[in-house]
């Protein structure tokens, strides 16, 4: 029994640290697409702030530079995903999609270029990493405290500073978008930009602030996964994670503690298929590594397919707004 206690705890550990990108991408998601811009490059962004993050910090040993550059390549692309949406009137989905072909690309021919290794990056030593912080007497309170010193010790200590981060995040956000002057005009344009827009305040801004902050967060979630979770970049590396921080996000109703919960539902998904590959079940046996894997992918789907319908998006989202004279 304590071993099935300690097992379950492990895996509670692992959903923090597995559903730490969705969490930062989710919450990127819900600035973007309250103010009205569809934005299914979280997914290129990501990618292309995780190979930034990891090449700076193969190059000069410091992760909080690869951290910084990881946050500038994700607001350029953002910019460039607002210069065609915003300023250009583009279609959101398609620049959207660009953005993430562009960064699946150049990643990997970038990566080559400068390491010559395939499309990776070099591993990442613990300079180079960010490390994991141990909280005072957590060794202590998990051998003399059952159950809270477990917890303690497992779940609250020895996570690195960007897990943290991601949760202070979700408070903020939800701050922002619902207890701020801000956060009411980002509503209100993504529902009534016409009405902002007859108030004297610019819809164009309003949006690229929006979407600059959804770069900020992206370019998080790209350097913790290289640099934090991960010791380096490998191609495709975020492995389809921001578009389940879309369907966690929609799952949520664009709402910041909703959406949280289910990242962290995908992330335990994750965990636990981590955990039963190879693992024999009572009356079930073996099961199938493949099936597990696919788990998380397979829910996003459900999920999809299940509330989509019954989530109503920002009214104005995906419309280009046009000034009337």
């Amino acid at each position: 029994m304590a071993d099935l206690w300690l097992q379950f705890i492990l895996t509670i550990d692992a959903t923090l640290r597995v559903a730490t990108p969705l969490i930062l991408c989710a919450m990127a998601g819900i600035f973007s697409e309250r103010a009205g811009i569809i934005d299914i490059s979280l997914e290129g962004k990501m990618l292309a702030a995780a190979f930034a993050a990891a090449s700076i910090a193969a190059i000069t040993g410091s992760p909080w530079a690869g951290l910084m550059v990881a946050i500038i390549v994700s607001i350029l692309l953002s910019l460039l995903h607002g210069f065609a949406c915003i300023t250009h009137k583009g279609n959101q989905v398609i620049s959207g999609l660009a953005i993430n072909i562009l960064a699946s690309g150049l990643t990997v021919t970038l990566g080559i270029a400068i390491f010559a290794r395939g499309g990776q990056t070099p591993l990442l030593g613990k300079g180079e990493r960010f490390g994991s912080i141990h909280l005072p007497f957590a060794d202590w309170f998990g051998a003399h405290i059952p159950i809270i010193g477990t917890i303690y010790k497992e779940i609250i200590s020895g996570h690195n500073i960007l897990v943290w981060l991601a949760l202070i995040v979700v408070f903020i956000t939800s701050y922002i978008v619902f207890k701020t002057s801000f956060g009411l005009r980002l509503r209100a344009v993504g529902e009534k930009p016409e009405a902002l827009d007859s108030a004297g305040l610019s819809v164009s801004r309003l949006r690229f602030q929006a979407v600059i902050i959804a770069g900020i967060l992206t370019g998080i979630a790209g350097a913790y996964l290289s640099t934090a979770h991960g010791a380096g970049f490998i191609r495709e590396m975020t492995a389809g994670k921001g578009y389940i921080a879309l369907a966690a996000m929609i799952f949520g109703k664009w709402r910041p503690w909703p959406a949280l919960s289910a990242c962290l539902m995908f992330g335990f998904l994750d965990a636990l298929a981590a955990r039963l590959q190879g693992v024999s079940l009572p009356y079930i046996g073996e099961v199938s590594t493949d099936l597990i894997l696919a788990l998380p992918y397979i829910m996003t789907v459900i999920l999809l397919a299940g509330f989509i319908g019954s989530a109503t998006p920002p009214r104005a989202i995906g419309v280009p707004y046009v000034k009337e004279r």
